[in-house]
């Protein structure tokens, strides 16, 4: 049965929300979006920078040229942004590509349900491409085929995302079956009926990932009482029970032009995509019933925690985490790197006990666990800043134990050398993004979303370059120190201390 939060009452990339991994930048599809820098060894570190810098600069040294990084952070395509009269904005990047990458970017998810019709947003997407009233299910999946296209889709707790790879010269049909997709979706009697019973087993697999469980049930202790605190795939019960006058609903209820972005970068002219966007969106609504605009209510963080034993499990999952900022917020910079300086541990690693994360380090030298990442998760006014870890029922103190010790090293004695190692691991993770025109698609839409522009990689460059140890001290001493936590753990949790004694870790005492 899926998971229903209780009243007291917990993530992981929820499309379209700024979260680190470990340590780099994503949205990630599916369960809540961000930031993931990972911190290893000193040549790994510069492995994995070369790694992700070489495929950004390959359309510029193809040629034979030699680019420096200061070069590709002024030759980037600019992002070019129209609003239609609806409200619906188009945002593109252009670019000698013979690909493109085309999507429908919505300012909708989970946090806009509500307890009776949680999942409603997931289960509209699991229909979208399952046939319009234009075009049933078989000629749908025939005419993307035809093509050569490849289609996908996700949804978090504050976004929706539809979006499309084709040849360029495919861009007109790939904007039209998006457009249909989008606003046409047949909802049939017997199509929902078939999706339920998809969406149903899918929460069972999302039930056997004890990472997707754990994080869940952070967001449901950490935001117990808002909507926050819902699964993106929602319950068992609603799913069985939604109907398609609730899918109606809920889309003529959210589904309106200035909630939408139309991004694309590849081989697209702008001026051809807005075009297509006044041909095939100029007419969607923009006017509320009654002209009330829904508001997302405060989503209230909450020091607390969930605990669910379970013995027979062979590793524990914990996740830890404080509130942090959201979206817009500058001080998601300094979190980001204080991120990086923590960096992030898995057993298959190389470099033992001489990897430059400190953390890393003391991993290895005491086999404390299997794996962690620190993580950041961004909403539109809240976040989790938090750290998880999977490990065997006996390190789970040691393993906390030097986690929180780490972070009280963050809020007061971090150093300038590992901030100017953690400022390159996070560089090399935003040019990453530059990999391909489904990421860079991706990036364009929840920025027009999160933020209302798209920031471009020079200024997040020059962002980092400001960033001090000093800097990291005070923002993390703002976030973390003296601070409940919320914790989510399930396994063998047993030697789990006691929150207060959890808690009482959260600051240091001075003599």
């Amino acid at each position: 049965m899926r998971y229903s939060p209780p009243v007291k009452a917990s993530w992981g990339q929820d499309g379209g929300v700024l979260c680190m991994s470990g340590g780099g930048l994503c949205c990630r599809p599916g369960s809540s979006a961000g930031l993931s820098v990972t911190g290893k060894g000193t040549l790994r570190a510069a492995a994995m920078i070369s790694e992700a810098i070489e495929p950004a600069l390959w359309s510029l040294t193809r040629r034979g040229s030699t680019v420096s990084y200061a070069q590709v952070l002024h030759s980037l395509p600019e992002t070019q942004v129209t609003t239609l009269d609806n409200g619906f904005r188009v945002a593109s990047e252009q670019s000698n590509d013979p690909t493109c990458t085309v999507g429908v970017w919505l300012d909708v998810g989970s946090r806009y349900e509500n307890e009776k019709n949680n999942g409603v947003s997931n289960f509209v997407e699991h229909l979208a491409f399952k046939g319009t009233k234009k075009r049933p299910g078989t000629a749908f999946e025939k005419e993307v085929e035809s093509m050569g296209a490849h289609l996908n889709s996700y949804t978090s707790r504050e976004q929706t995302a539809f979006f499309m790879k084709a040849l360029s010269k495919d861009l007109p049909k790939a904007v039209e079956i998006l457009a249909d997709a989008v606003q046409n979706c047949s909802l049939d009697d017997s199509q929902i009926e078939k999706e339920r019973n998809v969406i149903l087993q899918e929460m069972e697999e999302i039930d056997g990932s004890l990472s997707d469980v754990v994080f869940d049930y952070l967001h449901a202790t950490a935001y117990q009482g808002t909507a926050l605190s819902q699964t993106v795939e929602g319950t068992t019960k609603n799913t069985k029970n939604l109907s398609r006058a609730n899918l109606v609903e809920y889309i003529e209820t959210h589904y309106k032009a200035p909630r939408m972005v139309l991004a694309a970068a590849g081989g697209v002219g702008h001026k051809e995509l807005v075009d297509l966007a006044r041909q095939h969106f100029g007419n969607v609504p923009y006017q509320y019933q009654e002209d009330t605009v829904p508001i997302l209510p405060r989503c209230r963080f909450t020091g607390s925690e969930i605990r669910v034993r379970d013995d027979a499990l062979p590793q524990a999952h914990v996740a830890i985490a404080v509130e942090g900022p959201g979206w817009a917020n500058p001080d998601n910079i300094p979190l980001l790197v204080a991120n990086s300086v923590i960096g992030r541990y898995d057993l298959t690693f190389g470099g033992g006990k001489n990897q430059s994360s400190k953390l890393a380090s003391i991993a290895v030298e005491n086999k404390l666990c299997q794996s962690f990442q620190a993580f950041n998760t961004c909403y539109s006014d809240t976040g989790l800043f938090g750290f998880y870890f999977v490990t065997d029922g006996m390190n789970i103190e040691d393993t906390l134990h030097f986690a929180q010790a780490e972070w009280m090293r963050l809020c007061t004695s971090v150093t300038d050398s590992e901030v100017k190692r953690a400022k390159n691991i996070l560089r090399s993770t935003f040019v990453s993004l530059l990999d391909g025109t489904t990421p860079v698609c991706e990036t364009i839409g929840s920025h027009i979303l999160n933020y209302g522009r798209r920031i471009p990689l020079a200024e997040w460059d020059a962002r980092i370059s400001e960033v001090d140890a000093r800097t990291v001290r005070e923002v993390c001493t703002k976030y973390i120190y003296d601070k409940c936590p919320a914790v989510a753990a399930v396994g063998p949790i047993e030697q789990l201390p006691d929150y207060n004694r959890i808690r009482s870790a959260m600051f240091w005492l001075r003599f």
